[in-house]
Order: C-alpha cells, then sequence, then structure tokens
C-alpha cells in the first residue's frame, strides 16, 4: 500500500525449510513493528501497515521470482505518502491515487519497463540506500533515547544549548537506551561468534528486547506504554470488517489524485528496481531477478 520493495520466490522444499522457517520468522519479528511504524510515520491507519506486509508476504511472494528479497512498506515512500494524504485531504481519496499507481505498476511490467533499471549507475544505487538508511536512523534516534516526546529535541533559544541539553538528559528513558545499546552490541557482534552466529542476530534482538522490557517493569527503567508497539486489537468480526476502507472512486477526475498516483507508482517502481539490483550483486550464487 505504501510501495514494495520485491519479495522472495514461493518454492516448497524440505531441503530448505531448515534456513526458510527461520528466516520467515525473523522476517515476521522484524516486519511486525516496521509495518505497523511505517504505517503511523506515513499518517496511514496501523491497520493498513499490517495489511500491506501481508500482501506482500503472500500475493507477491507467490508470484514474484526474486529468491532473496522481501516485500512490505517501504520506508522510502513515507515522506511522499504522508504528504499525499494530507494534501489530498482524506485517507480514502488517497487510496484511490494508491489505485491508479497499481494500474500504472501492472502497464510497466507488461511492457517490460523493469529493464530501465539496468541503465542505472551503482552511484544511484548507493546513494538510495544510504539516503534511506540515514532516514530510519534520524527516525530511530529519539526513540534509542527512549524520548516519548519528541519535542524533546527541539531547541528553545530562549534557554540556551545548555538547558537544551539538560531538556533530553531528563527525559532519556534509561530502560529503552540499555535495550538499544545492547540490541545494537548483538546486531554487530553476535554474527562472528562461532557456534553461536547459527541463531539470526536479529531474532535474538527481538527475543532480548521483549524479554528485559518485562523485567523491567516496576523498575526504573520502565517503558512507557508508548514506547511499545501498538497492534489493532478487534472483539469481533464486524469490527474486523470495518478496520478496511475503500477508494473514493468519486475522485476519480480529481488531477491531484493522478498526479499523486503517478508520482508512487513512478517512486515505488524505481525503488523496487534499484532494491532488486542492489540485493543480486550480493548473492553469493549470482542469481538474477526479472526485472
Amino acid at each position: 500500500m505504501f510501495g514494495t520493495r520485491t519479495s522472495a520466490f514461493l518454492k516448497l522444499s524440505k531441503r530448505d525449510l531448515k534456513y526458510d522457517f527461520p528466516a520467515s520468522v525473523v522476517v515476521f519479528l522484524v516486519a511486525l513493528p516496521l509495518c505497523l511504524g511505517i504505517a503511523m510515520a506515513s499518517g496511514a491507519p496501523l491497520f493498513a501497515g499490517l495489511l500491506t506486509g501481508v500482501i506482500g508476504g503472500i500475493v507477491v511472494a507467490s508470484i514474484s521470482k526474486s529468491p532473496l528479497s522481501v516485500s512490505g512498506p517501504a520506508a522510502g515512500l513515507t515522506v511522499i505518502v504522508l504528504g499525499a494524504i494530507q494534501s489530498l485531504g482524506a485517507y480514502e481519496t488517497f487510496l484511490l491515487a494508491v489505485v491508479i499507481a497499481g494500474v500504472v505498476q501492472v502497464i510497466l511490467g507488461i511492457l517490460k519497463a523493469g529493464m530501465i533499471g539496468n541503465y542505472f549507475p551503482s552511484a544511484v544505487i548507493v546513494g538510495m540506500l544510504a539516503a534511506i538508511g540515514i532516514t530510519i536512523i534520524m527516525k530511530q534516534i529519539p526513540l534509542a533515547l527512549g524520548l516519548v516526546e519528541t519535542h524533546a529535541f527541539e531547541m528553545d533559544n530562549g534557554h540556551g544549548i545548555g538547558a537544551y541539553f539538560d531538556t533530553i538528559a531528563s527525559a532519556i528513558n534509561f530502560g529503552a537506551l540499555i535495550i538499544c545499546a545492547l540490541s545494537l552490541a548483538i546486531l554487530i557482534f553476535w554474527p562472528s561468534i562461532p557456534k553461536l552466529n547459527k541463531v539470526p542476530a536479529p531474532l535474538v534482538v527481538v527475543m532480548l528486547g521483549v524479554s528485559l522490557a518485562y523485567l523491567f517493569n516496576g523498575s526504573a527503567f520502565q517503558l512507557h506504554d508508548k514506547q511499545f508497539v501498538l497492534v489493532p486489537i478487534v472483539g469481533s468480526f464486524a469490527e474486523f470488517t470495518g478496520l478496511f476502507t475503500l477508494p473514493d472512486f468519486t475522485q476519480i477526475v480529481n488531477k491531484d489524485v493522478w498526479i499523486a498516483g503517478f508520482t508512487i507508482a513512478i517512486i515505488a517502481s524505481l525503488e523496487t528496481l534499484l532494491s532488486i539490483e542492489a540485493v543480486d550483486k550480493i548473492d553469493p550464487y549470482k542469481r538474477n531477478t526479472p526485472t
């Protein structure tokens, strides 16, 4: 719904199951908060993030022939989606732009326009991935420090830089900071530890984070409610169906909808193609994904 990267080719094999199953668990545990986080940052309902992850994991993975990549909400489109929702004035109108973007991408696929990715220099790929990484890092710094209110990072010119750092220091949640520091250490050093590196580091990080958050309850390191991922909860099937939102097709003549649709289609397609090329380059088996 927010644009996709690409996805793994669905291939059932007993020989590969021992690798695919733990990998799928890791992707799920990482993708769940990612889907919710990108939906929140994009100004969309949290359920939209979950739905995008499901579509990317089941539908796209069933028809794609990329052996390594995954599909879901794309962090690189967060700013574009947020701007589109705000400029169009209604989420239902934005969904119509998404439908248009999807139709455009299908047409590009039929025309085999994916070959355009072959004409982009490596510098573009590196720059795009670096920009996405920097954006994610900048967005995560307040969360890593446990800052519940993001305005703690805003400079107050009337009180000077000393008061600025005092404000940040008083707002830091050291429980979140400890979890962040240990998680980074595991991600960096765990793969180099013999025998232990057979367990994926991201899975260890998720288990550690959940365990520490539970152990910190009732202590000075206890996390705030806003520091937990809030998964949409429904009490009945009627409430579940009520989470689905249909596009507002009455806005089909709105030129701003078409502009947003074409923008999302082009940017999402380019991001997908560049991500595919980046993944193919690091594939030890040198497989090529059909663009």
